[in-house]
Parts: C-alpha cells; sequence; structure tokens
C-alpha cells in the first residue's frame, strides 16, 4: 500500500529520519517485543478509587487468590488497597474494581505463633506489616516478603484452585491460621482436619451477595502436627502447626465449588494434582500470553504499552468461571445443575460492562461470548428473570436498566448465535415486561414520574436504549410486531427531554423537576448529574440533535460540558471522578460522549478529547484508573480507544472512529484472521484512512468516521494517516455515523409548563410538548377530552389528565393531581433542607402532598445536622384539635426517626398555650423502610401559630456503617397538618 506524504520542516522532529513521496508502509502483523505478560501491572487500578486486587488469577477463572490488606470500607471492596501496609492474610475470591464489597473467602496467613487475632483492632494478632519494596506480581503470580515474621509468600492458580508456598526463617514455629470469618458475616460453615495433610469444609457467607456457597478442600505438603486435636465445635478459625524439621517450603494446595467438598477436591486433583509450584506457575502465565496475544502492539513509548495490556488484562478477569470440572455448578435458584455444553459464569457488571467490555468480547471472545449467553440463559430459566448483577448465585439488586438485552442483542446482530435464540429472546422480552424497577411506569407513561421511582431519568433512558436493541433483534429474526412495539418505546427518551433547559430531565407531577441545577448530584440520575445523562440517547442521536435544535446547538452542548466548572453539587457520589469540565471518565455515563462530535460533523474534537483521556486519566501506577475498574469496562474503553475506535451504540454494529494511540497493532482473532490498524505520520488528527483486505482489489479509501463490525472482524489492514492540525477528513454528512430511529414514531407526552400543583387562592395551568405540530388535549376530572387552545385558570383541587396527538398518533395519557391549601396560612422555616430533597420548596410541610416509602421520589424534605423547625402560621385564631406530621425511616439510606417531635400552640400574641410531644420509636438495625405518622391531640382554642421542632438523631450509632465516616442521621418530614 503506498501513500503521499506532505512534509514541511522534517528536520525538527528528531524521531522522523526521512519523508519522502510514495513511502512504503509496513502493514505485516505487530510483533511482540518481548513476553507480553511482562507488560502487565497488576497493580494499576490498586490504589486511587479502582478497586483491583494484585494477586493470582486466570483468564476469567473461578479462583482471585490475592492478599488482603482491608477489611472493610469503600477504598476495600477488592480487599486491597496500595496504600496499605498491613497484610491480614491470603484469601481465595476477590471481586475487581467493583463499588461494594464481597468475597475474601478462606483466609489462610502464614505466622508464628497461634494467634486467633487478626491486629485489626490494634493488639496482637497473625496479621503483618508489609514494603511494596518487597512485593511482586505478575498474571498469575503474586509474591511478598511478610516484615514482622520474616516469611516469603508465594502464590499461584489454576483455574480453580490455587498453591501457596511460604518459606519460614525457621524449622520452628510454623504456623498458618485458617480464618472462616475474614470480612463478611458468616452464616454457616464447617472445618475437617481429615488427615495430617488434608482439610475439607465450607463457608456460607451473606454481603451483596446474601447468600454465598463455597466450599474447599485443601491438602498440604508437610504434616499438620495437631490435626487430630478434639475440637466440642467446630471451629471458625484453626492453627495449624507444621511438623517441617528441615525447613522446606511449604506449600498448601486448594480447591474450591460453589457445589460441594466432593466438586472442591476433584478441581483440585484435575488441576493442580501432583504438579509443583513453578509448573502451575508456568502454565498459568502461558495461558495469559495466549490471551494477551489475542492483541499485539507495537509501540516506542513503554508506558502506553504497559497500561494496554494492563487493561487488557483487566477485562480478562471477570465474568468468572462457576462451575466444577465435571460440569455442576450452583444456579440463580442456588440449586446444583450439571451441564457440558457450555461454560458457567458469575460476576456479570453489565450495567458497565454492556458498553465495550462485552463488545470487545465480541471481538477477541467470541466463543466465550456465546458462553456467556448460554449463561445468561440458564439464570433465566434458574431465577425466573435475566439477571442484572449477579453474584454466586444471587441477584444483588443492584444497579439499573436490563443489560443483559443489549450484550445479547449485540452479539446476536453481530452473527454470534451458537446458543437457543429463541429463550435468549424470550428471556429479553421477559425482562421488558416487568413491572417493577419503574417498568410498570414507564409502559404506562411512555417514562418514569420523579414520584414513582428513584433514579427515573436515568431509568427511562436506559430502558429506551434496551427497547432499542430488542427492537433490532426482532426486526433481524423476522418479528415486525416486537420490532414495532420496541421500536416505540426506544423513544420514550423524548419524554425526559426539557426544551427550556436543553437537558434530559426529571418530571416532578408532570412538571419539570425544580429547582433544576445541571451539576447538582440528586436521585433523579444513577451515580450521576444531569450533564453526565444528558446526552445519553445512543439509539437515536440524530432525533435527540433535532430536539436540541440541530448540529450547533448539540457541539455547544458538548463543548460547554467538557469546559463547565468541575464542580458538582447535591449530595456526595464517590463515582463521580475523572472530571473534564462535568464529564466524568470515572464513572460509566460518560463512556460514550467524547465519541459523539463525529455525528455532528466535528470528528476532529472527538480525536482531541479521546487523546486527552487517554493520556492523561491513565497511568502506569496504582490510582492509574481515574475511578472504579468495574469489571473491566474502564480497561475496555481504553483497550478500544488505544486502537482507534469505540462502540458508541452496541446493536449497531458500528465502531465510531476516535485517533489511535499505538504505531502499530494487530488483533488476531479466534478464526485465525488478523487485522492490523497502523499509525502513519504523528498527531492525533486523522488525515485520511486507508483500507485493505483479501476481498478487495486494491486499498480503498475510508471517507466516514466509523467503522462496521465487518471490517474489525476479518483479516485487512487499516491505515489512519495522521496530522498535526485538524483535517476536513469525515465532515461531509454523508461521511457522519447515523443513529436515528426513523420508523414508527411517537408523540411525546405534553408537559405542564407553568402553573403550581399545590395553590392557595388560583393558579393558571399552561401546557405544552416538544412536537410543535402535536395538538394537545385535556381532561379536567374525566370530563370528556377537548384540545387545549389557552392557559387553564383553576380555583379548586382538579384532577388533569392530558395527551397530544400528532399525524393521527396518540401520546400516553398522564393524569396530576391539584391540590389547594388555605391561602391563609404560611409557614416559615428555621431549618435548612438539601436541594435534592426540596420537596418543592418551603412551602412543601403544608401543600397537601404526601410522601411515599422511597426517599428519592422527591416528596420528602430532608435536612441533616440539625433538628427540624417549622413555624405554621394559620392566618387566624382557630380551634386546634389535632396537628399530624409524617417521618420516615429508612437507616440503610442514614434516615433515621427523630428521637422527639415536639409542638407548640400560640396565640397571635406569641403566648405560649400549650406543648405536645411524642417520643418516637427507635429506628432500629432492621433495613426496612416505614413511615411514622404522628397524631397528637390538643383541643386548644384561639391558636395562631403551630410551631413543631423534630429532634435530630445526631450522630449515627456505633453500629451503623456510616459511624466509621463520623456520619449524621438525616431527617426526612413531610406534611404538618392542623385539624
Amino acid at each position: 500500500m503506498k501513500t503521499i506524504f506532505y512534509c514541511f520542516l522534517i528536520f525538527i522532529t528528531a524521531t522522523i529520519s526521512s519523508c519522502t513521496s510514495d513511502a512504503k508502509i509496513d502493514s505485516s502483523p505487530a510483533i511482540a517485543d518481548r513476553p507480553l505478560t511482562e507488560y502487565v501491572n497488576t497493580f494499576i487500578g490498586t490504589g486511587g478509587h479502582g478497586h483491583t486486587y494484585p494477586g493470582a488469577t486466570m483468564p476469567f477463572g473461578m479462583m482471585q487468590l490475592s492478599p488482603d490488606t482491608r477489611l472493610d470500607g469503600w477504598d476495600g471492596c477488592s480487599g486491597y488497597h496500595y496504600s496499605d501496609d498491613v497484610i491480614y492474610g491470603f484469601s481465595h475470591t476477590h471481586l475487581s474494581g467493583t463499588g461494594v464489597s464481597d468475597y475474601g473467602d478462606i483466609l489462610l496467613m502464614p505466622t508464628d505463633k497461634a494467634v486467633y487475632n487478626n491486629g485489626a483492632d490494634g493488639k496482637e494478632g497473625y496479621s503483618s506489616k508489609f514494603s511494596h519494596d518487597k512485593e511482586k506480581a505478575s498474571p498469575g503470580y503474586y509474591e511478598v516478603h511478610l516484615d514482622d515474621t520474616d516469611i516469603d509468600v508465594r502464590l499461584t492458580v489454576t483455574e480453580r484452585a490455587g498453591m501457596h508456598e511460604y518459606k519460614f526463617p525457621s524449622s520452628k514455629n510454623q504456623f498458618v491460621m485458617l480464618d472462616l470469618e475474614h470480612r463478611d458475616k458468616l452464616l454457616q460453615h464447617d472445618l475437617q482436619l481429615i488427615s495430617d495433610t488434608e482439610i475439607i469444609g465450607k463457608r456460607f457467607s451473606s454481603a451483596w451477595a446474601t447468600e454465598q456457597m463455597l466450599f474447599f478442600y485443601i491438602t498440604t505438603s508437610h504434616p499438620i502436627k495437631n490435626w487430630n486435636t478434639k475440637q466440642e465445635v467446630t471451629p471458625k478459625k484453626i492453627a495449624l502447626n507444621f511438623d517441617n524439621p528441615n525447613n522446606e517450603p511449604v506449600s498448601i494446595k486448594i480447591g474450591i465449588s460453589a457445589v460441594d467438598e466432593a466438586g472442591a477436591k476433584q478441581n483440585l486433583e484435575t488441576e493442580i494434582g501432583n504438579k509443583d509450584f513453578e509448573t502451575i506457575k508456568k502454565q498459568a502465565n502461558h495461558s495469559w500470553e495466549k490471551q494477551l496475544n489475542k492483541i499485539v502492539i507495537e509501540d516506542d513509548n513503554y508506558d502506553n504499552k504497559v497500561n494496554f495490556y494492563s487493561a487488557l488484562y483487566h477485562t480478562m478477569i471477570a465474568p468468572n468461571l462457576y462451575q466444577d470440572v465435571d460440569g455442576r455448578y450452583r444456579g440463580m435458584d442456588l440449586e446444583i445443575h450439571k451441564t457440558k455444553d457450555f461454560d458457567y459464569y458469575t460476576v456479570f457488571s453489565m450495567w458497565d460492562t454492556y458498553r465495550a467490555a462485552h463488545p470487545l468480547y465480541t471481538i477477541i471472545e467470541q466463543e466465550r461470548t456465546n458462553d456467556f449467553i448460554h449463561t445468561l440463559t440458564a439464570k433465566y430459566d434458574e431465577g425466573g428473570i435475566l439477571p442484572i448483577w449477579d453474584l454466586s448465585g444471587n441477584y444483588t439488586g443492584c444497579m439499573i436498566g436490563y443489560h443483559a438485552v443489549p450484550i445479547i442483542a449485540d452479539a446476536y446482530l453481530k452473527g454470534i448465535r451458537d446458543y437457543d435464540v429463541d429463550k435468549a429472546f424470550e428471556a429479553m422480552l421477559h425482562s421488558a415486561n416487568q413491572d417493577k424497577l419503574g417498568l410498570e411506569s414507564y409502559k404506562k407513561y411512555g417514562f418514569i414520574p420523579v414520584e414513582l421511582e428513584s433514579e427515573s431519568v436515568s431509568k427511562t433512558l436506559e430502558y429506551a436504549y434496551d427497547d432499542w436493541t430488542i427492537a433490532q433483534m426482532a426486526k433481524a429474526m423476522g418479528n415486525e410486531e416486537k420490532y414495532a412495539e420496541f421500536t416505540r418505546r426506544a423513544q420514550n427518551y423524548k419524554n425526559m427531554y426539557n426544551p427550556a433547559t436543553g437537558f434530559l430531565q426529571g418530571r416532578y407531577r408532570n412538571t419539570w423537576f425544580a429547582p433544576f441545577k445541571p451539576e447538582e448530584v440528586n436521585f433523579n440520575y444513577t451515580e450521576a448529574n444531569a450533564w453526565q445523562y444528558s446526552l445519553y440517547t445512543p439509539q437515536d442521536i440524530s432525533g435527540h440533535i433535532d430536539l436540541m435544535g440541530g448540529d450547533a446547538a448539540y457541539e455547544k452542548h458538548l463543548d460547554h460540558m467538557f469546559t463547565a466548572k468541575m464542580e458538582t453539587s447535591g449530595r456526595h457520589q464517590a463515582d463521580i471522578t475523572g472530571l473534564i469540565g462535568q464529564y466524568a471518565h470515572g464513572n460509566e455515563p460518560s463512556h460514550h460522549m467524547a465519541y459523539l462530535y463525529n455525528f455532528i460533523g466535528k470528528p476532529h474534537k472527538t480525536q482531541e478529547k479521546v487523546h486527552e483521556i487517554l493520556t492523561t486519566l491513565y497511568h502506569n501506577a496504582p490510582d492509574g484508573v481515574s475511578g472504579n475498574e468495574d469489571c473491566g469496562q474502564m480497561s475496555a474503553w481504553y483497550v478500544m480507544s488505544a486502537l482507534g475506535f469505540y462502540p458508541v451504540t452496541p446493536g449497531s454494529n458500528q465502531y465510531i472512529i476516535g485517533t489511535p494511540l499505538f504505531d502499530k497493532a494487530t488483533i488476531n482473532l479466534e478464526n485465525g484472521e488478523q487485522v492490523t490498524l497502523i499509525k502513519n505520520g504523528v498527531g492525533k488528527y486523522i488525515e485520511s484512512i486507508d483500507y485493505d483486505s483479501a476481498s478487495l482489489a486494491k486499498a480503498e479509501p475510508i471517507s466516514s468516521s466509523f467503522l462496521t463490525h465487518d471490517i474489525i472482524t476479518e483479516s485487512g489492514t487499516l491505515v489512519y494517516n495522521m496530522s498535526a492540525q485538524p483535517t476536513s477528513w469525515a465532515t461531509a454528512v454523508e461521511d457522519r455515523p447515523v443513529s436515528a430511529i426513523t420508523e414508527e414514531l411517537i408523540t411525546a407526552v405534553p408537559y405542564i409548563e407553568s402553573g403550581a400543583i399545590s395553590f392557595s387562592d388560583t393558579t393558571t395551568i399552561t401546557l405544552n410538548t416538544i412536537d410543535a405540530d402535536a395538538e394537545i388535549f385535556y381532561s379536567i376530572n374525566g370530563s370528556e377530552f377537548e384540545l387545549y387552545e389557552s392557559p387553564i385558570p383553576i380555583s379548586e383541587p382538579i384532577s388533569l389528565s392530558v395527551n397530544a396527538v400528532k399525524d393521527d398518533k396518540i401520546s400516553h395519557t398522564l393524569t396530576t393531581e391539584f391540590y389547594k391549601y388555605d391561602k391563609n396560612m404560611s409557614i416559615v422555616l428555621e431549618h435548612t433542607y438539601a436541594n435534592e430533597y426540596s420537596a418543592g420548596g418551603n412551602d412543601a410541610l403544608i401543600d397537601g402532598m404526601k410522601g411515599t416509602q422511597d426517599f428519592r421520589s422527591g416528596s420528602w424534605q430532608g435536612t441533616q445536622k440539625e433538628d427540624v423547625v417549622a413555624t405554621v402560621d394559620l392566618g387566624s385564631s382557630k380551634e386546634v384539635q389535632q396537628v399530624r406530621t409524617s417521618f420516615l425511616k429508612d437507616q440503610r439510606s442514614w434516615i433515621f426517626y427523630p428521637k422527639k417531635v415536639i409542638f407548640e400552640l400560640y396565640d397571635e400574641n406569641k403566648k405560649l398555650l400549650k406543648t405536645v410531644s411524642e417520643k418516637l420509636p427507635e429506628t432500629g438495625k432492621e433495613e426496612i423502610v416505614a413511615i411514622h405518622n404522628v397524631n397528637l391531640k390538643t383541643a386548644v382554642k384561639n391558636v395562631r401559630f403551630v410551631k413543631m421542632r423534630a429532634l435530630t438523631y445526631g450522630k449515627l450509632p456505633e453500629w451503623h456503617l456510616g459511624h466509621p465516616y463520623d456520619g449524621n442521621a438525616w431527617i426526612f418530614v413531610d406534611e404538618i397538618t392542623v385539624k
């Protein structure tokens, strides 16, 4: 392949030796300059908020044998944090990059005396100081020196088993602590020494997975002196004292199983058997080398190569194998199943990984992708629904959407179909037709109202995208009915668009959630604010651009997002990290946004932003990722973006072009095909792209700013010709990627533009719609619908129903209740409420609208660190028979009942007439949500003012998870009623 170089001032660039026309480009596959495992830094992500672990595991393996340096806390989710200097021991299961803690099963720790305390309380324990100077790790291997006991530790693994090797300083006092109480709550256990070199047992525990079952079988190289000591009760911890007079290295082999002890034993005997440590270590290294060779890169920048292969490594850790060598596994019903037809997995972090990790697997892990989908449909059979976030046979109830759906659809549409397609599609439809998690409202109204479900905006947007993937799969299967139905549902995002702000925004009782601050983190969004969800319409980017007013308005919004102040308000959200303006690379909702400039003909801005993220938010250091690794998604973004493309819309078979980072990269596919990508020239901007493959007579230019899946999965060569300056490449309308819904177009639900939902005298209701040509119809109190032509004045409570019609297509109908309260009544607040828990503002406690059990619905007024103090002015002197109010408790969310509520009744001269009070019940440790209604009889005449004081619980109790963080309880109150 030939190209023409245009060279200016060439000699000022030391890295370029010559520049001539028609220079020949070497299109041969990339060649590794050393074993690729040597480029993996397993410590990347172990610092900061990456939440990774450095220990030994196999590609997608069941066992993760790694040191534990932290027992709890958010940054201890993986069990290890690079800032720590104490190791508690080495456990056999770990999660990679999650935001919730679990695992850390079956702790082993070599030491020099029988000490049953772990030392976390500051007292003598089996833990030990260590130094990173005496710590090493590579794929499938880990070693460390324990400073306090002068013991050297080495670890390695197979898929379902592991090996420890300990070198003690002396033949005397060789102990290994086996601790089944380590980390999470122990539900059941067994621990039996069946010979002087064999141990069997089980550990059932509760944490994120509420009922995790794990069995183990251990063999030791040296006899255990105290193996036959009689125990009155089955121990949870035991000190193994080894007989090793020649002071040889002590090796411990362990197999694990979710099925039973026999399965654990068979796993160990099959995978390790009599093999020694070095053999297993070499096997693990060989497996990882084979995996990493799926993508080979050439580049002069060492750190870039470390970042890349460390990222590729992290994409290959989860999901985890969850099946014994004989095919048995524990399903979502916690019963034992068996299959030899596919490998069964767990740890599907699909809210994260559907975006880039699973699309990456459709390129380099097609066989395993078939197994993933087999697994998901099996989970559907076992548990009754596709999982959202499954863990060890448990539905965790974590995250939103039904993102198993796009994972299946994306694979199917790419031709990966070695599974029961009809069963998979059935499971997809089943998930989409549930009524929980806001889906009932979503189906009924075309969006989820704020008052009916938390995270309503995010859920509506993500359901709409998931529905689009169902539609695409239905179309490919020839199911026109489901294609039409889910294409209409895929447009529900339109009902969240507020033209006044240009944001996708919550609708509270059919008004726009207010006060609106796009930087505010509140419960309308999932782990994000309005900025970070403002452009989440991957299924209909063109339609969203039109809503926003065209290309220029869309570009302005993108520019503003990347340059806005890097500050958030509202509640603290630890996941919002890696900020560039309000773009938050440390969490997934932002991951596609840098690529959106391509859709408006500004690919040079995509190239700038992608290059900035690649080179500033990923580093060869423990804190080298900008947020939780999230089971491979943070790394998958890097892997794909460094290759020069990214799947903005999984299910479209398109990859949006960014900018390549490496001189050359070759993707080695499972079928033997090779795709080579070459960066020709310097700079981050693309001048042109040339493509050649066996199916072409000669190389052809690619003028569009996207690639298709076929190009990435058949042998060929892509040459990115680079420029140091922005170019006009792919700016023409016909060269832009298109994501557009053009069939089965819906009419959006009209909204209340102005008018108070709760009013004291009169209010005037103004309706509007995002559809310029739509007609709005309304009904009052169940009357016939009539055409809306002018604002509607009301002076009494009403029920208002609205819909819209365009091109004979009628929108969903939405009904809103309007409330009237005494116009003479007013309220003065002495406390400060949180903006995200305003319940509508200062009058929220007398507006007649009561909160539900979901504190995130926007109906409760919340305050923290102070008493709630409010004085109601009745407007004139009245006889008061009763005063009422309500409080919410949700201790898991730090919402506690106040200790006491006091009502003081005053006359018009503010003379105290009577005081009544009630001591509220204890909130308690139970994780239940409840509302406590306070009803106090008064029977007092001539009352003008009613003052309520609710005494804050204050600091969280010692038993509460928030206590170590000096947490304070919230008070959530709603509605003061005076009868």
